[in-house]
């Protein structure tokens, strides 16, 4: 098969306006079918073993059901807030791996990466009193640095991923425990900060979130519709569009609508989606963009779905890959970020014992560790998934044993799925070849 990029769209050959066979009549409607079709060749996706965040999605429902029977606080609203802010880091973790996933790369740094981030955030604000704005933003720059550094070696000098990050994992405990000295810990006193994962939004905030989320969905989507148009490429149904715009405004409508309810059994009432919330989403949103709709993002499938045909197409695979770690840095210190505001400290474990649990999530949600495929919104669905089941688990009074038992069990059934999944593709496309 040639393997080339369209020099219309900049997309891959096998992605570019599609020929028609001879013989074979063209959709005169420019359509890819109805949503009918549509739905029919998702069946037939995931009979060929592409099942993408299904089996995530089905375990949130599973793990919902049960434990809502089995705990009369799982669902409750406060317990659905807590299990928000609780996801959060470890999204914007498994977010990160993500982008080095793709590649079939690993980077087991990210996690304390972020740590030596909120580092130098905290000693600039504690130690040497700057704003906390040009502070966020040096330590934001640590990890892009970091993650440049990172690539270098990897793209550049040829050394494995593994064995740099495994290094730098070691290396950068060290590191911290040097920057914090004696004190060995330091209290964030950033009021900005801390609100981050322990305050919400004004009621009429959440609302406005919402209309902000669904506006920027149905533009999203109009733009895509557009552009597949202007390069010559058949499009979907508005009905799906419509469906997807309207599902997203009734389940984001109960979700604020739930989360505006006072959740305080105290004097003061508690009310109000949280403010980590709306950060998180904005972040996932852009995310997305990149790996959806832009340049970049067709070269890093390409290089993950095959580095030696993707150079032969012309692409930059060492640039691919230096930016992808420099992404994943630089969202590692994000994550370290929420992390501190929830705990309120920053200490040389920062970050230590969350790396794991991020490549857990991206897996589950349905990341393949070969490369080549994967989406963000997966890592988020398996971060929300990992999470729950802590949280459900905790509120039956679990160890945390008990749970990683369960945890790991979980990541282990997901990684045997990819690796069947990917082998009943194989085999499928051999039979129809």
């Amino acid at each position: 098969m040639t393997t080339g990029l369209s020099k219309s769209s900049g997309l891959p050959l096998d992605r570019a306006v599609p020929t028609v066979a001879a013989g074979q009549k063209p959709i005169a409607t420019g359509y890819e079918g109805s949503a009918g079709d549509q739905l029919r060749a998702y069946v037939q996706r995931v009979r060929g073993g592409d099942m993408g965040m299904l089996p995530a999605l089905a375990g949130l429902v599973v793990l919902g059901i049960l434990f809502s029977a089995l705990s009369p606080y799982f669902l409750t609203r406060g317990n659905i807030a807590n299990l928000l802010t609780q996801t959060a880091a470890l999204m914007m973790l498994s977010m990160a791996l993500t982008f080095v996933i793709i590649l079939a790369e690993i980077d087991l740094s990210v996690g304390v990466t972020g740590g030596v981030g909120t580092a130098v955030f905290i000693l600039l604000v504690n130690k040497e009193h700057w704003n906390w704005i040009p502070a966020i933003v040096l330590a934001v720059l640590t990890g892009v640095a970091i993650g440049m550094f990172i690539g270098f070696l990897v793209a550049k000098i040829g050394i494995p991923s593994f064995v740099v990050t495994l290094g730098l994992f070691l290396g950068f405990q060290g590191l911290m425990l040097v920057m914090l000295g004696n004190a060995g810990s330091y209290q964030v006193q950033t009021p900005q900060i801390i609100d981050i994962m322990n305050k919400s939004m004004p009621v009429w905030a959440g609302w406005v979130m919402l209309v902000v989320m669904v506006a920027a969905s149905l533009l999203t989507g109009f733009y895509d519709r557009r552009r597949r148009v202007v390069t010559g490429m058949p499009v979907r149904p508005m009905t799906l569009l419509w469906a997807h715009v309207g599902a997203l405004a009734v389940g984001g409508g109960i979700m604020v609508f739930l989360l505006n309810q006072n959740r305080s059994r105290g004097l003061s009432p508690i009310q109000g989606v949280p403010i980590v919330v709306p950060v998180a989403l904005a972040i996932l949103w852009a995310g997305t963009t990149i790996l959806d709709r832009t340049r970049f993002g067709v070269h890093i499938y390409a290089v993950g779905g095959s580095a030696e045909a993707a150079r032969r197409a012309g692409i930059k695979v060492a640039r691919v890959r230096i930016i992808a770690f420099l992404l994943c840095s630089l969202l590692g210190v994000v994550s370290g970020i929420f992390t501190i505001s929830q705990t309120g400290v920053v200490q040389s474990s920062t970050g230590r014992d969350i790396v794991l649990p991020g490549v857990g999530a991206a897996v589950v949600g349905g990341i393949s560790l070969f490369g080549g495929r994967g989406r963000l919104v997966q890592a988020a669905v398996g971060a929300l998934l990992i999470s729950m089941i802590t949280n459900g688990l905790g509120l039956q009074g679990y160890s945390a044993g008990f749970t990683f038992l369960v945890t790991g069990g979980v990541l282990i059934l997901a990684a045997t799925i990819d690796a069947l999944s990917r082998r009943r593709s194989g085999s499928t496309s051999l039979a129809r070849t």
